[in-house]
């Protein structure tokens, strides 16, 4: 860890010539620092399933800008490690509880013991352990319903849950993880495609309501990042293909410009960035860490 510094800053007077036009007369700022300040110390920062992967690193990257963390998880031993390990490395004040997203009462238990113990809840990272991989003909009923449920109505709970508080502040962020797969359907994820694309239709709805309290709403979409869900895909394609699993993750890699996987830490570096007060004017977006992989504009 290090300590930021306030370094100082430089400002001017624009004028164009004698012809004094919309931005003539106004200050502008330039900070002379090798070093963003992010305006994140003393906030209070959800992340949901950060027992591992892109939710852990998310966890203490807010620990490392000074936030207060509360974590979740469905396994209470890696939790409890996890959260264990981000006080040790970043001395912060960590809330902790094992749960299931997909229960809007547990959801609400979490949420209320966490503003009780931190008095705020300043920003909520909602996320969750993808649906399987499977083709549409291979899905059920019931693989329908457990995907809306993790990663869709998962989203609505906490939300339904912070949002108030943040309009007492007057300051909030939201920020979901879904997928490249909101912007470019994958082949056999088909659950992922379909449900993923209805947070983003959330995040937008929820950014043009709440904007006028000072809420932003913003979604992330990883690409093909290394993480045990990762695994778990390359298991299944290579399955399906007859290849062997690192030939798999090697294709994925090959897919984007810039010719590997991505880690935990960039998805959650862009993450705390949304959140921070130099995103201040970036609301109802999607912004994807996928290393160039879409292929549209």
């Amino acid at each position: 860890m290090f300590e930021r510094t306030t370094l100082p800053r430089v400002t001017f007077r624009c004028e164009v010539g004698k012809r004094r036009g919309l931005f003539a007369g106004t200050i502008w700022s330039i900070y002379n620092s090798s070093l963003m300040e992010l305006g994140l110390k003393g906030k209070v920062a959800i992340v949901a399933a950060s027992s591992q992967g892109i939710g852990r690193a998310t966890a203490e990257a807010f620990a490392a800008e000074g936030c207060k963390v509360a974590m979740c998880a469905r396994n209470e031993r890696t939790l409890v490690a996890a959260a264990d390990s981000v006080r040790k490395q970043y001395s912060a004040e960590v809330f902790a509880q094992a749960l299931d997203v997909t229960d809007a009462g547990a959801v609400h238990q979490f949420v209320a013991g966490m503003v009780a113990k931190f008095g705020a809840a300043d920003i909520c990272v909602t996320n969750a352990g993808g649906p399987p991989a499977k083709g549409f003909l291979a899905t059920s009923v019931d693989d329908w319903d457990k995907a809306v449920a993790a990663n869709f109505m998962s989203t609505v709970y906490f939300a339904r849950e912070v949002i108030p508080h943040m309009q007492r502040k007057r300051w909030g962020r939201i920020i979901t993880i879904t997928s490249i797969t909101t912007k470019q359907p994958v082949a056999d994820l088909v659950l992922s495609n379909a449900v993923r694309a209805a947070v983003v239709g959330l995040v937008k709805s929820l950014a043009n309501e709440f904007g006028k309290d000072g809420i932003l709403v913003n979604n992330v979409g990883p690409g093909f990042t290394a993480t045990d869900r990762l695994k778990e895909l390359a298991k299944s394609r290579s399955s399906t293909l007859g290849r062997d699993e690192k030939e798999v993750l090697d294709g994925w890699a090959a897919d984007a410009p810039l010719r590997r996987l991505g880690e935990p830490r960039e998805v959650a570096d862009t993450i705390v960035w949304l959140a921070s007060d130099r995103a201040s004017y970036v609301t109802g977006q999607t912004v994807l860490v996928d290393g160039g992989m879409y292929k549209g504009l």
